[in-house]
């Protein structure tokens, strides 16, 4: 049985529950949270503490498996203590912070010292707040118990998307494309087209600073709510040869440039004679995101066939693997990220059961993979 997943074995033996700390200096807060996880009985709350100095006290007696972490408090703050654990002993970390609320610059800094996903709270009406946000926080907590966590080089994780709606497909987006490589005329540009989601800002900051500007025009799906793509975006830019910006509606795709769509927005890939653009639009969500990895690659199977490479990379459920498959259907190669490489071997995995890929590559090899694309 694996241990992180703790999933109760049919001799009936006894779940071993998920060890949470949580680190907040606020008594509301803290108090809270335990009520909310304490009905579960997967999970279980082993401790609270008012600030990272008292947190380390008790994390010396024993480890957990998930820490809720607070940004601001007294004596150390959580982006310091942060760094301190991921250096120590890599361990799942969920910032929630009103912090974050306020901009995302500081959530960009938390996901690069570490962090798996981020919960932005309130101001004020916190307690109200974590009561509505319960499913949430407990889906947040399930989902960090089963990632795979490393010492990062770069931002890791994606902050967490709430969501209850129904699962809809691409089709309340774009029609489906006619299957085969002749769907297409011959055009002379390649463009790639990639959907990450949990731990995909980590394996983003690995890929894009090591592509040449010759690389071919790329758009990529990460799932990050509003506000926070910009910011990533213009942090991978920095790091990166190539261009990286938050998509605009309009922007041509084109060789030395990777578009990221914009957090509460679906983007599409269209075509204009031999050229590529991205189309920006509203929409519901789809397969439970927005952006949705769904309909960027049903968008580049349509307008891009056999000239386009579907990458699908590290994340949790399913999003992106039907259009994965209609992008291999479309004469597309298609690849996805290995489990060993990957924070969470969901959407992948996923995408392989449907056979939309070609290719199973760790995370290493996928700058090469696009640069001889």
């Amino acid at each position: 049985m694996d241990p992180i997943i703790r999933v109760q074995e049919e001799t009936g033996s006894e779940i071993v529950p998920i060890k949470v700390l949580v680190v907040d200096d606020s008594a509301v807060v803290r108090q809270v949270i335990q009520e909310v996880l304490s009905v579960e009985s997967d999970i279980q709350v082993m401790g609270a503490a008012p600030d990272p100095i008292f947190a380390m006290e008790r994390m010396k007696k024993e480890w957990p498996d998930v820490i809720i972490l607070d940004i601001e408090m007294p004596r150390m703050d959580g982006i310091t203590f942060l760094k301190q654990i991921m250096a120590q002993r890599p361990t799942p970390v969920i910032i929630c912070s009103s912090l974050a609320e306020a901009g995302a610059k500081v959530s960009i800094e938390a996901l690069a010292a570490g962090a798996l996903s981020i919960i932005t709270k309130p101001s004020i009406g916190l307690r109200g707040f974590l009561q509505d946000a319960s499913l949430d926080l407990v889906q947040s907590v399930r989902t960090a118990a089963k990632a795979r966590v490393s010492r990062p080089t770069a931002a890791t994780g994606v902050m967490a998307e709430r969501s209850v709606t129904p699962k809809l497909t691409a089709d309340v987006m774009l029609e489906a494309p006619s299957a085969g490589r002749s769907a297409l005329v011959h055009a002379t540009e390649r463009v790639i087209a990639m959907g990450v989601s949990t731990g995909g800002t980590q394996a983003l900051e690995v890929i894009l600073p090591n592509l040449p500007l010759n690389v071919p025009g790329m758009v990529i799906v990460q799932h990050m709510p509003e506000k926070f793509t910009a910011a990533f975006a213009a942090r991978l830019n920095g790091l990166s040869t190539i261009e990286v910006k938050e998509a605009q509606n309009g922007d041509r795709v084109m060789a030395g440039r990777a578009l990221i769509a914009p957090g509460g927005k679906h983007m599409m890939l269209k075509r204009n004679a031999n050229n590529y653009y991205v189309e920006v639009a509203d929409g519901p969500l789809v397969s439970r995101h927005r952006p949705s990895v769904d309909v960027l690659f049903r968008s580049a199977a349509k307008f891009a066939g056999a000239n386009a490479v579907g990458i699908i990379m590290t994340g949790m459920g399913d999003d992106g693997a039907k259009g994965l498959k209609e992008m291999h259907d479309c004469g597309a190669k298609t690849y996805a990220q290995d489990e060993d490489s990957s924070v969470v071997f969901g959407m992948p995995k996923e995408a392989i059961k449907l056979g939309g890929v070609d290719h199973i590559v760790p995370l290493h090899r996928i700058p090469d993979i696009i640069t001889k694309a």
